[in-house]
Parts: C-alpha cells; sequence; structure tokens
C-alpha cells in the first residue's frame, strides 16, 4: 500500500497550533500534503483556542520540496490542483501569509525548494545552525514556483537572492540568519519551544507583522536592480548558452520589483507552467531520477546483502590516477597506503596528493588543520609487508596487461583472502588482468575518471564471477567518497570508453573526408559539451588515444576507422597540450588556439586513407555535424545495452553526462537519441555506413526498435537475461 503525505495538528494549552509535514523521508510536498496543510491551517484559523501557528516537520526534516515525481501530472495535465497560482497565490499567499493569525516555521534538517517557499511566507523563521536553506529548482529546468522568486529578494537583498537561486546554491541555518533569511537560532531541542514562543509573542506584541512579500529594506533601488539584474543576464547567458530558464527567472524577479510583489507572483506561475512543459525540464526530471536508480542492481542490492567495513585501502601506483584516487579516499577519512617501485616514483606520487589536498585549502574547502589530519592517513611504502591487513586494494598503474597480471598475482599472496581486489583499467578486459589468479570472485574493476578526486563518476565493472558482495562493498565506498557509481558488465572499455569510443573516431573519418577540425569542436561545444573530440584528445595526449584506439581495433575490427592522424603528427613530436601542440597550439599559460599547420598531417592522413574530400560536408550545419559525431555513439551505446554491459538506459545516462560532459540538459545520451528517435537514427545511420562504410552500420538492437517503434532507452528482456 502506497502511503499518502498528509499534516497534523496538535493545540497545545498555549494556544499554538503545531502542524507538522509528514511526508517520509524528506516530507515531500506532495500534492497530498499541500492540500492537507492547507486544510490543517484553515482549521487552526476557524478555532478560538488557537492564537498562533508554528509549522514543522517531522523527525528533524522541515521539507524536502516538491514533490518531483508529480511533476509528470503538472507536465500531462492530471494534476488539477496544481492549475496557474493555485498554490503560490490563493493557498500560500492569501491562505497562509494573508491570514489573520501569526505562523512561524520552525526549521531543522532541509528547508529546500517549496519547503523554503512556504516558510519564508511564514511571518517568522527559527532554525537550527546546520538546517539547509536553498532554492535548487533551476536544477530541474523550472523557476520556484510558490513565491521564491519574490520572497526571497526581499529577506536577503538581490545579490544574494540571485546568487542562491541562479546557482542553485543553499545556505546553513547559521549563515542564513546573517543575511536575514531566518530570524533566530536554536538548537534541535529547543526549536519548537522557541518556535511557539516567537508565534505567540508576534501574535501579542507585533500589530500589523510584515510580510515577506511586502518587505522593502533589503531590496536596492529600481535603478540598482536595474543593473544587478543585467550583470545578472549576462552571466547566465555566458555560464549556460542552450538554457531558457535562468533568463526566465531572471525576468520574473525583475517584473516583482517593477511592477510589484503579486504581478511577480502571477508571472512566477505562468513561467513555472510554461517551463515545467519543457524539453530542458523533462530532461532534467529524468536524470533526477536516474541518478537515483543507480543504486538499484538486480542480483546485487536485492539480496539482502549489507555492506562490510573497509578499514584501510592499499592503492598500487601514485600517478595521476592512483594519487587522485588516495585523495578522493583521504577526504572521506579512510587510511590509504600507496606502493611505488621506487622512492622517486613514491615521493612523486605522495607529491601529488600532498598538491591535491593543497589546493582544496587555497580555494577554502578545508582548512589547514583538515589539511594535516588528512594527510597524516597517507602512508608511502615499496613492498607489500603493508597489504596484510588492508581491506581493498585498487590497482592504478599504466596500461600494460602483462604488468596487471603480475600485480594481481602477488596481491594473491600478500593480501588477506577477503581482501577485494580492483583494477583501475579504463578499458582491458578484467578476465585478461585476472586470468593467472585463483579466486575470481574478488576482481572488480573501480573505473575512476581524471581527475579521479574531482570527477562524480565511479564505474563498477563485474565479471560473471565477481561476487555479489565485492559489487556491493564497492557500491557503498563509492557513496561514502561522494561518486556516483554505476555498475557494468565486462568488456573492452566497459560501458563509458566502449560507448564513447566513435565520438572521436567519427570526427577523425570526417576530417579525413573534409571536414573542418575546429568547425567539429565548435559544434560540439554550441551542443553543451565541455570540449570537442579533437580538444579532448590534446587534453588526455595522443599517446593514450592512441593505444586505446588499437584496442578497440582488436575487440572490434569490424566498425573501427583506422585513421593515421594523430600518428602521424606523434611522429612529429605533436601530442598534444603537454607539448605545446597538438590539433590545437597552446601558450606557456596552455591556452588553445587553432593551428594552421595541422592541414598538412591532414592532407598526408587522406592520401594514406586514399579518400578524396567532399565539399559539401563544408556547408554542413552544426546539428549534421553533432549528429554525424554522436549518432554513432548512440548506435554503440546500443551494442552496450544489448549485451547487457549497462543494467538499464538510464545508467548509460547518467554515464554519459559525469563521466564524458554530455549536457544533462538534453538528459543523456540514450535519453537525448529517444528524442530524434530510433526510426531517424537508424535511417542517418543507414544512409551513411553507404557511403562512408560499416563504421556506421546500425546495430541488429537499433534496427529492431526502428523497425518496431520502440525506445531505444525501453528496457530489453534478452539483454536482463543475460546479466
Amino acid at each position: 500500500m502506497v502511503s499518502v503525505g498528509r499534516t497534523v495538528m496538535e493545540v497545545g494549552a498555549d494556544g499554538v497550533a503545531l502542524i507538522t509535514i509528514i511526508n517520509p523521508p524528506v516530507n515531500s510536498l506532495s500534492v497530498d500534503v499541500l492540500l492537507s496543510l492547507k486544510g490543517s491551517y484553515e482549521q487552526a484559523l476557524s478555532r478560538d483556542d488557537v492564537k498562533a501557528i508554528v509549522i514543522t516537520g517531522a523527525k528533524g526534516k522541515f521539507s524536502g520540496g516538491f514533490d518531483v515525481s508529480a511533476f509528470g501530472g503538472v507536465q500531462s495535465g492530471k494534476t488539477e490542483q496544481m492549475k496557474v497560482g493555485y498554490v503560490s497565490i490563493d493557498v500560500i499567499t492569501d491562505t497562509f501569509e494573508g491570514a489573520r493569525k501569526p505562523s512561524v516555521a520552525a526549521i531543522d534538517g532541509l528547508a529546500l525548494g517549496g519547503g523554503l517557499e512556504i516558510a519564508m511566507a511564514c511571518h517568522a523563521r527559527i532554525s537550527t545552525s546546520i538546517a539547509q536553506l536553498g532554492l535548487p529548482e533551476l536544477q530541474l529546468g523550472v523557476i520556484p514556483g510558490f513565491g521564491g522568486t519574490q520572497r526571497l529578494p526581499r529577506l536577503v537583498g538581490l545579490t544574494k537572492a540571485l546568487e542562491m537561486i541562479l546557482l542553485s546554491k543553499s545556505v546553513k541555518g547559521e549563515e542564513a540568519y546573517k543575511m536575514g533569511l531566518v530570524d533566530a537560532l536554536t538548537s534541535p531541542d529547543e526549536l519548537l519551544k522557541t518556535a511557539r514562543y516567537w508565534a505567540l509573542e508576534i501574535a501579542e506584541c507585533r500589530k500589523p507583522w510584515i510580510k515577506s512579500l511586502y518587505k522593502t529594506d533589503k531590496l536596492e533601488s529600481l535603478g540598482d536592480a536595474r543593473e544587478i539584474l543585467k550583470f545578472a543576464r549576462a552571466q547566465a547567458q555566458k555560464q549556460a548558452a542552450n538554457l531558457l530558464h535562468p533568463l526566465v527567472c531572471i525576468d520574473v524577479i525583475e517584473e516583482g520589483i517593477v511592477s510589484g510583489p503579486r504581478a511577480g507572483l502571477l508571472k512566477e506561475a505562468h513561467s513555472f507552467r510554461t517551463l515545467v512543459q519543457s524539453d530542458t525540464c523533462k530532461s532534467l526530471v529524468h536524470v533526477f531520477f536516474a541518478l537515483r536508480a543507480t543504486s538499484k542492481i538486480p542480483g546485487i542490492t536485492d539480496l539482502g546483502l549489507t555492506p562490510r567495513k573497509i578499514n584501510k585501502v592499499g592503492i598500487l601506483g601514485g600517478g595521476l590516477m592512483g594519487s587522485g584516487i588516495a585523495t578522493a579516499l583521504l577526504l572521506s577519512n579512510y587510511p590509504v597506503i600507496i606502493k611505488e617501485v621506487n622512492e622517486t616514483f613514491l615521493k612523486a606520487g605522495i607529491d601529488r596528493v600532498k598538491a591535491n589536498l593543497q589546493s582544496r585549502v587555497k580555494k577554502g574547502k578545508i582548512t589547514e588543520e583538515k589539511y594535516e589530519k588528512t594527510l597524516s592517513l597517507l602512508t608511502g611504502v615499496l613492498d607489500y609487508e603493508s597489504f596484510k591487513d588492508v581491506d581493498l586494494v585498487i590497482e592504478a598503474v599504466i596500461e600494460k596487461v602483462s604488468l596487471k597480471q603480475q600485480i594481481f598475482s602477488d596481491l594473491e599472496k600478500y593480501c588477506s583472502s577477503s581482501c577485494i581486489l580492483a583494477s583501475n583499467t579504463s578499458t582491458i578486459d578484467l578476465n585478461l588482468i585476472g586470468e593467472k589468479i585463483r579466486s575470481q570472485d574478488r576482481i572488480v574493476g573501480a573505473h575512476f575518471f581524471s581527475p579521479a578526486h574531482i570527477m562524480p563518476l565511479l564505474e563498477i565493472v563485474r565479471t560473471k564471477k565477481t561476487s555479489p558482495q565485492v559489487v556491493l562493498d564497492l557500491l557503498d565506498i563509492g557513496k561514502k567518497i561522494r561518486k556516483t557509481p554505476i555498475v557494468v558488465g565486462n568488456c573492452t572499455g566497459f560501458a563509458v570508453n566502449r560507448m564513447f569510443f566513435p565520438y572521436t573516431q567519427s570526427a577523425l573519418l570526417f576530417v579525413d573526408y573534409g571536414l573542418d577540425v575546429y568547425k567539429i569542436d565548435q559544434a560540439c561545444t554550441k551542443f553543451g559539451m565541455p570540449m570537442g573530440p579533437f580538444r579532448v584528445a590534446d587534453l588526455v595526449g595522443f599517446g593514450v588515444a592512441v593505444a586505446t584506439g588499437m584496442q578497440y581495433l582488436e575487440s572490434f575490427p569490424d566498425r573501427v576507422y583506422k585513421s593515421m592522424l594523430m600518428s602521424i603528427m606523434i611522429e612529429d613530436k605533436r601530442t598534444g597540450e603537454a607539448t605545446g601542440k597538438g590539433f590545437y597550439k597552446y601558450d606557456n599559460k596552455r591556452k588553445a588556439s587553432p593551428d594552421p599547420e595541422i592541414l598538412k598531417y591532414i592532407e598526408k592522413s587522406r592520401n594514406i586513407a586514399g579518400v578524396t574530400p567532399k565539399p559539401e560536408l563544408m556547408k554542413l550545419s552544426d546539428k549534421d555535424i553533432v549528429e554525424m559525431v554522436f549518432l554513432p555513439v548512440v548506435n554503440e551505446a546500443c551494442r552496450v545495452l544489448d549485451e547487457g554491459i549497462a543494467v538499464k538506459a538510464s545508467d548509460l545516462d547518467i554515464a554519459s553526462i559525469m563521466g564524458m560532459g554530455f549536457p544533462p540538459y538534453r538528459g543523456g545520451v540514450i535519453f537525448w537519441a529517444d528524442s530524434l528517435g530510433a526510426k531517424y537514427i537508424f535511417e542517418r545511420l543507414d544512409a551513411w555506413s553507404k557511403i562512408y562504410g560499416d563504421f556506421f552500420k546500425p546495430c541488429s538492437y537499433l534496427a529492431e526498435r526502428a523497425a518496431k517503434g520502440i525506445s531505444l532507452g525501453a528496457p530489453s528482456s534478452q539483454a536482463n537475461a543475460r546479466l
């Protein structure tokens, strides 16, 4: 039976009606809760024994905001109670804020989105110092819809309100008190007592009380406000050129300042209704739920197992990846041992960890005291003696199969029989890495993305022999070090890198056929990627790109485009950003600029490939270029789904966003593909395959879905059976 959210009201002997929001786990504001809250409020107002009202949330959480699962009802028009302005004007403004009895919000835990908007309509806010307050609605492609665009600027000033809303930045209770968002701080134990006192004090001594909607003391003058809003618009367009809703939000805030808060509320309500129907909102809501679904793994999280405690972690290799992984673990208070082959390499590895931590000190993210305490958890060694009591080892050495095989054989000798043996390999088949050891059930992939202490994704790779307990343990660690883990199957490149290897390959193919390098990169960045494929190749280095390409050539020879361009450039010591020249040239500050010299390398590559340039490619639109680069990625993602390498399509969406920088407001690579349609994608790839070869040949999964009109993201019983 599905529980229905509600509110309960208790009237004390002091004449204060305590209304408690109850909707576990975060007391979200479902339609049921909002209607119940309105009913409780009206009951309190009608009773002669009630002098004032206190609103709070059950179990230490005020409210996490409007129930995102209800967005579907709003988008389809099925949620009748959500008609334009009903909640923000009829309920919150006229019933709550306009009541003849004062109300006080008692805030602990979360007061986010609609939760904070209800609190701001109260006549005072009492908070604990560690409560979290914010309006994160822009992360879902909409704007605050319950009056937040109007009340927050009046309570904290326009500049601070814009920062909180446009950046979805929450603040702790202590900061909220300093800026005037809350009126008093108290301990959790004293919260309700203090709120009741304030409610009665307002009722008896402060008539008329000032409503948040009509406060003006924090608002800048009209001229200053317009300058601030103009700057905010410029920043929003610069940082999110493809997004409309930040600009709509600024317009709504301005409407309230220029035409009055009531007009602002009306514009807010209409704008919210329009934005909730937008593709951006639908994409970001999909991402919201897809993120939460990554932790549900059939055959792993449904077995009733409990994660084991990991007390100490060993890391093999102190290079860029090893030191980054060590940093991520140390910041979550895991003791870490780094092993290297000699003193020079070991010192370099430890120095990298120190630099990573010092960078956080400089940015104000950790204190010097925290730096010292964190560093004290790190030990450097040159042998395996200290590995006897580690619970997890992560191998992070160079991508050389024989070296990794030797390391895993050594680990089996020195580590305990329960120690998890993980590899950070990004492409090599785990069965190959562990083929010489007996305990196959302990082998797992822990693929971090560079830089490992910053990038949010952790790809957990299981073989057919990896035990569910080991996968569950890594899922738990991933969450504790603040990564988003996705569980995938074992193959060359696993899910993320395999899915995206056609990204660069397709770009290289079209350069051989006459398309401009910089035009491709420009189209991809306009689409929303942080970098185009050639700028990415420069960043990671051509050596890595060519070596990885060789692994794909061995595993998938029928669909790899054998471009010689990067190999030719390597011969001339052009290997990417680290050498100052790649597809771009770099100044001493590593700023990239186009380099006409690459034309001679392209000409040489073209001659080797025996390819004749097609002049029509230079007339392609950005949309066509993006599809030429990304539809082969979609094709490979379909194969990953069909083979059961990914558990579900939404995992690939999250992987593409967090691992490869695919724009979240497009919903991830499969969600975006479904917006185009399987039939459209099949037809484009099929047409290109007839011109350019099997690299573009649509896979059977895509062909079947196109023929039947089934979405690419719909579950596949065939793939699930393989898991």
